[in-house]
């Protein structure tokens, strides 16, 4: 359950991370408004998660894939520049969270 909240954290913080760029491209209230509330109940998710995740752990997977996240969708959606350099970078950010939660698995069994 509390590797759902994490999931969702990360998914309310990719969405407010984009209406962000919402927000500068229609320069409307209502994207500056949605941050706010994407953040929050991205910040409440966290919090619910790391009540049983390791703190170090959920907010280096929280961060990791929000940020390779963001990165692809800004390819996908904002054409936004993907170097090789920059693939690579995501796919190594990408491989290190999976590592930590792997690590996390096994740490639980002992």
């Amino acid at each position: 359950m509390y590797w759902l909240y994490l999931l969702g954290a990360i998914v309310f913080e990719v969405i407010g991370t984009l209406s962000i760029k919402q927000t500068v491209l229609t320069k409307s209230y209502y994207w500056g408004s949605a941050v706010a509330v994407f953040y929050i109940i991205s910040f409440v998710l966290i919090g619910f998660a790391i009540k049983k995740i390791d703190i170090s752990t959920a907010y280096a997977i929280w961060a990791g894939f929000g940020t390779a996240t963001i990165t692809i969708l800004g390819w996908l959606f904002f054409k936004e520049y993907m170097s090789l350099q920059k693939a690579i970078a995501v796919l190594l950010i990408i491989i290190g969270t999976v590592i930590l939660k792997l690590d996390h698995t096994e740490s639980m069994g002992t």
